[in-house]
């Protein structure tokens, strides 16, 4: 394990965030340490909310301020009017202005004071969007004055343009343009914040190369690169992908409740990583949960969930998330915070699973209630064709429907 002399990368290397780091490292490291090094990582507009996976990069610049850094984060009001086509088989659907606006906005409330503060101080935060510059590009000077620098020989060599044509997948012309995009932001945001690095997962690094190298073109200091892993679970699954879908950051897309649970749900071999990576426990907490064994591994998962929840929407929700738990698998009764559907006596159980998100079509419900995988009320249901009965329910019109082994959520008679 290397030495470094700044608070910041020793403390990316214990956690496990360090994938690659461009050379030369010692420049950067100094940076860090004298407490004077700005970094920047990139959020696409793409959806309304952030996913789990983003998580590594938003921890990546809380201990960037926690050392005595400060962050950038940019928000990609312009790059994501063309799409990023690293890592994917076929184009992005474009999205419209008002869309990106919209998710722009959504995706600016994932950033909590837990994570990352911002201000006008001097290691505070700050979040600007390429739109700012990107739209204002005039095409012909962005050919002389940008374009020039690149080879269209080493574009056609990344990953993101390779790995697609190598599988014979068609890439848009417009696609093609987005690094170029990426390495320009990154040579705007030296010249305006002093920005020197760059950081990201470890599909970006060519991306973030490319700026690297059109900042020695065009004039600018040494600048740098870091990426994090791209993280897959124990077992080899893709970290933040359920079978319901994406993990996602944002409350109103997934409930604080189901977000701790997804935390709860850490596979054991995975626990102490997640520990490290996704909350702010200190080496001596980790290790303690590390010398666990046997059952009480359950109380690290409990942890894991707890503060990484807190983190993301608050210690309040956290605890009572917790609570809810409890209340569900350890009391059997109904948490307050289990995710709810109003349904009416007579409705379809399998339409009411896959309506509160815990199949991903009728069918799959009804395969589920086959394999004798879906309860109400504790009692199994055998009838795939099973309709909700008045007899179902407790006097207060409630009855907890159970998918599997994880799932909890409570079915509300609606009230006329």
């Amino acid at each position: 394990m290397t030495e470094f002399k700044s608070d910041f990368l020793n403390e990316l290397q214990w956690r496990g965030f360090i994938h690659q780091i461009s050379e030369p490292v010692e420049p950067l490291d100094q940076l860090a340490a004298r407490r004077e090094l700005t970094a920047y990582v990139g959020y696409d507009c793409t959806a309304p909310s952030l996913h789990v996976g983003h998580l590594l990069s938003i921890m990546m610049l809380h201990w960037l301020q926690e050392t005595g850094n400060r962050p950038i984060t940019l928000m990609g009001g312009g790059t994501t009017r063309v799409g990023d086509p690293s890592g994917r088989d076929e184009t992005r659907k474009l999205l419209s202005y008002d869309q990106i606006e919209d998710n722009k906005d959504a995706i600016r409330r994932t950033f909590r004071p837990e994570f990352i503060r911002f201000g006008s101080g001097l290691r505070d935060a700050i979040m600007p969007d390429n739109a700012e510059w990107l739209t204002r590009l005039n095409w012909i000077e962005m050919l002389r004055d940008i374009g020039r620098h690149f080879s269209v020989n080493r574009m056609l060599s990344m990953d993101s343009v390779k790995l697609r044509l190598d599988r014979d997948q068609e890439m848009s012309f417009i696609e093609f343009n987005y690094m170029i995009l990426q390495a320009y932001d990154f040579v705007v945001l030296n010249q305006k914040y002093d920005c020197r690095l760059q950081m990201g997962g470890s599909d970006q690094w060519g991306n973030i190369v490319n700026g690297i190298e059109l900042g020695r073109r065009m004039g600018s200091p040494q600048l740098f690169a870091l990426t994090c892993p791209l993280l897959t679970t124990s077992s080899g699954a893709k970290m933040g992908k359920t079978a319901s879908g994406a993990v996602w950051l944002n409350a109103d897309l997934l409930s604080p409740y189901d977000y701790w649970q997804f935390w709860r749900n850490t596979e054991d071999a995975d626990v102490i990583r997640f520990l490290k990576l996704f909350t702010t426990l200190s080496k001596e907490e980790v290790a303690r949960y590390a010398s666990l064994e046997g059952a009480e591994i359950n109380d690290a998962k409990k942890t894991l969930a707890r503060e990484a929840t807190a983190l993301m929407h608050g210690r309040f929700a956290a605890e009572q998330a917790e609570r809810t738990a409890e209340q569900t698998f350890e009391q059997r009764s109904l948490g307050s915070d289990l995710p709810t559907l109003y349904v009416h006596v007579g409705d379809s159980l399998p339409n009411a699973n896959t309506a509160i998100g815990f199949s991903s079509s009728n069918a799959q419900a009804r395969q589920y209630i086959k394999d004798g995988a879906i309860s109400l009320g504790g009692r199994p249901v055998t009838d795939p064709q099973y309709r909700l009965r008045v007899e179902d329910f407790d006097t207060d019109g409630r009855v907890l429907l159970s998918t599997g082994k994880k799932k909890r959520g409570i079915l509300t008679i609606r009230s006329e």
